[in-house]
């Protein structure tokens, strides 16, 4: 099966990785964080994971997925008390009867230290 490499905006093609990958009805989506058109938002983490949802909700829809179409999350936190915030955050960006797997782990650090949170997510497109 054929895959295809998912790039919203071609301006912002990160070097050496897709943001997603599409193969057949599955897609894959690469690790997602708080980085707006303005850079990173504000340092607290809810508003990082709220940029981080709606980063993850583009590259879905660029692939002709949703975030209902989302059936397991990974998240990397770089601290532990954030988790709560996080996990509130989590619970917004996905209806109730769609909310997909998910797993947390805390993180020594990610690949830029202003980064509190990163997300990946797999998707099948019904």
């Amino acid at each position: 099966m054929a895959k295809e490499m998912i790039v919203p905006n071609p301006d912002r093609k990160p070097a050496g990785f897709a943001p997603a990958t599409k193969v057949g009805n599955m897609v894959f989506v690469s690790g997602q964080t708080g980085t707006g058109d303005n850079g990173l938002v504000s340092g607290a983490v809810r508003e990082q994971t709220q940029q981080t949802f709606k980063n993850l909700e583009t590259v879905l829809n660029a692939a002709g997925a949703t975030m209902a179409d989302v059936v397991k999350i990974t998240c990397f936190l770089v601290r532990e008390n954030d988790y709560k915030g996080y996990a509130e955050e989590r619970l917004r960006a996905f209806s109730p009867d769609s909310q997909p797997a998910s797993s947390t782990l805390i993180v020594k650090a990610l690949a830029k230290p202003e980064f509190l949170v990163e997300i990946e997510a797999i998707a099948v497109i019904s």
